[in-house]
């Protein structure tokens, strides 16, 4: 009962702080974070350790398949060639520095130290998801930073392993069986992904019952997970590789009301589980620094100089990997701003917090690994660093680099976009009036929906080419009307049934209707 009673509390907590981050249009993941690290200061807080089994099998699959879905196939293909050398060369890179520095300045051996940097080599994509929500990037670039983040992991993996080998076992490391099974990884991964992928949508095509549609979309990431794992390849890149390849074909698998329920569903799992997730990180660093030993409380400098260390190399990295593309671009002048913003947005997050959490507490031998604990502070720690003072200045530095897109080039994209499916939908409508196979006034109907539609999307576009003064749209005092005629009628509605005149199935048939049209008059 302790146990649920945490559970429950960790999770109002996190739902209240992801709330007010909302408001305060702050990074949630961050403010988590903090929240969390605070209540594990306060005097009587449970003690809350974190299982690698809990963090593996039941938050992973869905975060990272959730953040594949939003993966878009034109972007993807368009920067595949700077992720791969992300994804491998960074990874490799990274740990290496990480190690070398680890080895230098912290108590740990070469061999822990090497581990550190395998955890730490990679961006999470959990956290870079979160965090790159409420940035207005443009779409190469989130894609980017979002892709690498996502198909790093098996390389990082592969080194874990062999750091893990070293570490645990004492063996010399065998880089040839290390490429082959960064290749079993990736490859089997890739091929189990894209088998569950094709028989998901087999199923989807064939269902059209919401509650299946959704239980079905719930188990996918797992099963994508737990397969890729049982046959010793990667879980995480056979979770990812399902969701991207789901994600671009998800219009055509569903109607229009199960998409809007998924959206939902998922919507409130993402919540709950990046709440949760990255409260724990927070809540986890107070019990991991007390059970280090007493050498070790210069612990805050150890983690510091792994952070600097870690945005150094990315920097490092890619200032001239942009300044190769940008040349290739036909581009004279090059433009640092993007890759200060690629550094930036590196953050770690749940993954290498996983990965620490699966080393073995004993080597071959049975003896215990004394260094594992400082190990567990350094991740956990540079995890808050890189999450507290990265997410935090995100928003500044991407807004003083001046690559954000602004919200008026946005609105015009979404203004010209609606007067183009008015327009066509106006010329089909002609199409079947010559046909005469419609009636008129169905036909009539419909073109005074789309009329209206398309004077929306022209009043949109004047505002934007005016002089900064915003004139009200009809469209926007009808919607605002509508509202309010809602209000009225659902006052109404709950009056009748106060009063015994309707059954509560007209009621809830009828509430839902009205619902509906209000959710369609917030999105238009």
């Amino acid at each position: 009962m302790r146990s649920v009673g945490t559970v429950l509390a960790l999770v109002v907590l996190a739902t209240m702080v992801a709330t007010f981050a909302r408001r305060w249009r702050i990074p949630a993941p961050s403010l988590l974070v903090v929240a969390g690290l605070g209540v594990a200061l306060l005097p009587g807080t449970p003690q809350i350790e974190i299982s690698p089994e809990i963090i593996g099998l039941v938050v992973l699959p869905p975060l990272l398949y959730a953040s594949a879905e939003e993966m878009p196939w034109r972007e993807l293909r368009a920067v595949w060639k700077p992720v791969g050398i992300l994804s491998i060369g960074l990874v490799l890179a990274s740990a290496a520095a990480v190690g070398a520095v680890a080895a230098l300045v912290t108590p740990l051996s070469w061999q822990m130290a090497f581990v550190l940097g395998a955890i730490l080599a990679s961006t999470d994509p959990v956290a870079v998801t979160a965090l790159g929500r409420r940035l207005a990037l443009p779409p190469k670039v989130q894609v980017l930073v979002q892709a690498e983040s996502l198909f790093n992991d098996a390389t990082s993996l592969v080194l874990v392993r062999v750091a893990a080998g070293i570490a645990v076992a004492s063996a010399a490391a065998n880089w040839g069986a290390a490429g082959g099974e960064f290749l079993l990884l990736a490859g089997g991964g890739t091929l189990i992904g894209t088998a569950v992928a094709g028989v998901i949508a087999l199923i989807r095509r064939r269902t059209e019952d919401p509650v299946l549609e959704t239980v079905i979309a719930l188990v996918t990431p797992y099963a994508a997970y737990l397969l890729a794992e049982a046959a010793h390849t990667s879980g995480v890149t056979s979770c990812v590789v399902a969701g991207v390849v789901l994600g671009g074909r998800g219009d055509r698998l569903t109607n229009a009301r199960i998409r809007l329920q998924l959206h939902a569903v998922y919507g409130t799992v993402v919540f709950l589980l990046e709440s949760v997730v990255f409260s724990l990180i927070g809540l986890a660093l107070p019990a991991q620094v007390r059970a280090l030993d007493d050498g070790d409380g210069a612990w805050p400098l150890y983690a510091l100089a792994v952070a600097v260390t870690l945005v150094a190399v990315r920097m490092l990295w890619l200032a001239p990997l942009s300044a190769v593309v940008q040349r290739k671009g036909g581009i004279t002048r090059m433009n640092w701003r993007i890759p200060v913003v690629l550094t930036w947005a590196g953050t770690r997050g749940v993954m290498p917090l996983a990965a620490a959490l699966s080393i073995p507490e004993v080597a071959q031998n049975g003896t215990a690994l004394a260094e594992r604990p400082l190990v567990l502070v350094l991740t956990t720690s540079v995890v808050v660093v890189t999450l507290v003072v990265q997410g935090f200045t995100l928003a500044p530095v991407v807004h003083r680099a001046g690559i954000a897109l602004e919200p008026a080039h946005t609105a015009r994209e979404e203004a010209e976009a609606r007067s183009h499916l008015a327009h066509a939908g106006l010329a089909r409508l002609e199409e079947l009036g010559e046909l005469e196979v419609v009636p008129d006034v169905v036909l009539d109907r419909l073109r005074r929906g789309l009329a209206a539609r398309l004077d929306d999307a022209r009043d949109r576009l004047a505002e934007q080419d005016g002089d900064g003064a915003t004139t009200e749209s009809a469209d926007l005092v009808y919607r605002q009307l509508r509202r309010d005629l809602i209000a009225v009628e659902t006052g109404e509605l709950q009056r009748l049934y106060d009063g015994h005149a309707i059954s509560d199935t007209t009621r809830r048939r009828l509430q839902r209707s009205l619902d509906l049209e209000e959710a369609r008059l917030a999105d238009s």
